[in-house]
């Protein structure tokens, strides 16, 4: 928010006070002519009455009068102006504290009637302080100026709304955590019972042919690795999380990269009766990143294809230059994802079906991790699942686009 001087707290206050001092004057000129009308009005000089006017209605005593009247005059006449100027002064003295008091207090009185306002919208700014502090998070304060005040309780709103944010990460952060300790109790617990109990079966003194026993000791090792590729997906997920892994950047062509990265997965292809198909519409095209990485994102699509695709005849990957960014895609034709659960498949322990999970051996992270590879490469993924397969997305941007820098951190 930003305010013009002609609007800020301290012009307000300069024209408050000018306006205070306008309407002082004015006010106490109309109380001092309003004085002055009613002191003119009520007998501002006195009449000599008639009788005493003359002498010859005074009889004999009319040359006595005659000369006291003139001692009197002559008396009068040298004492008036020393009376009247002492007299004056002191009148001009007390009127003039009596103005400046009253000046004073008029002053005071318009000021404070004039800055009001500031008062009120300090109390509403305090008002929302004493909320927020209670922990009324969502406590907004009014505003409806553009001065220093307004400026202030825009700021106290958005402390507000952080401190709301930051609470409400605090709460998911720690439902996450609870939610990640439970999911991996529950994936380690899973495959370890099973192994402790098949184990268990072939040491003890059962008669259990060797047939048996084998075929035991063959699934407690698929559980094993089950159980490896787990806790190998969670250390990958938790330093990718917490920005612990670096990327050792350099020049990739990307065609070259992943047709060599699916032709490695070529006996996974032939075992699951899956065909697989590589385009792309150039020749060569360069990103710039993390080459072991990207080989690990990459592999974990082309393998979550094959092992969800194998309801379908073939996989495809394709791969698309644009003008900044080039999408490489992944495609499967197995079993529909349900729109409710596209977005959601890229969190971490996120599992479509338990059956599916159980029968694959998915942990659920791969997808998260992938996505965590993809975002710092400066990159974006997203999924679809319709009637023209299931097409994991990835659209990284060009080597020309990213800085060249030896390493960065994720």
């Amino acid at each position: 928010m930003k305010n013009s001087i002609f609007k800020s707290f301290r012009f307000e206050i300069v024209l408050y006070s000018l306006l205070s001092l306008v309407y002082a004057l004015l006010t106490e000129a109309v109380i001092f002519f309003g004085i002055y009308i009613v002191y003119y009005m009520t007998g501002g000089k006195t009449d000599v009455p008639g009788d005493l006017q003359g002498g010859a209605s005074l009889g004999s005593n009319s040359n006595l009068i005659q000369n006291n009247s003139l001692y009197n005059r002559y008396t009068a006449e040298q004492i008036s102006p020393t009376l009247e100027g002492g007299a004056t002064k002191g009148m001009i003295a007390m009127v003039t504290v009596i103005a400046i008091a009253i000046g004073i207090i008029l002053f005071m009185g318009y000021f404070l009637l004039l800055t009001r306002k500031f008062a009120v919208y300090i109390e509403r700014i305090a008002g929302g302080i004493t909320a927020i502090s209670s922990g009324n998070f969502d406590t907004r304060i009014t505003i409806d100026n553009d001065d220093e005040f307004a400026l202030i309780a825009d700021r106290i709103n958005q402390m507000g709304g952080d401190i709301r944010r930051i609470i409400e990460n605090e709460r998911k952060s720690e439902n996450t955590k609870n939610q990640l300790i439970t999911s991996v109790a529950h994936d380690l617990r899973t495959p370890l019972t099973s192994i402790i109990g098949y184990l268990d079966l072939v040491q003890g003194e059962n008669n259990i042919n060797m047939e048996v026993k084998k075929h035991y000791v063959e699934i407690a090792y698929t559980k094993s690795k089950r159980l490896e590729k787990l806790i190998e997906d969670l250390f990958a997920y938790t330093k990718f999380s917490s920005g612990e892994v670096t990327l050792e950047a350099g020049p990739i062509d990307m065609v070259k990269f992943v047709e060599q990265l699916a032709e490695e997965f070529y006996p996974s292809f032939q075992e699951s009766n899956l065909q697989y198909e590589f385009r792309a519409n150039t020749p060569s095209v360069s990103v710039w990143g993390d080459g072991n990485l990207l080989a690990r994102a990459f592999a974990n699509l082309i393998d979550n294809a094959i092992k969800y695709g194998k309801d379908g005849k073939s996989v495809q990957i394709e791969i698309l230059e644009h003008l900044d960014t080039v999408q490489i895609s992944v495609i499967n034709y197995g079993k529909l994802i349900p729109e409710k659960d596209i977005e959601a498949i890229f969190e971490r322990f996120y599992r479509l079906e338990e059956s599916r999970s159980s029968e694959t051996g998915g942990t659920g992270l791969g997808l998260a991790i992938v996505k965590n590879i993809i975002v710092m490469h400066g990159g974006s993924i997203s999924a679809r699942s319709d009637h023209d397969g299931t097409v994991f997305m990835i659209i990284l941007p060009k080597a020309d686009i990213l800085p060249k820098t030896e390493e960065v951190k994720g």
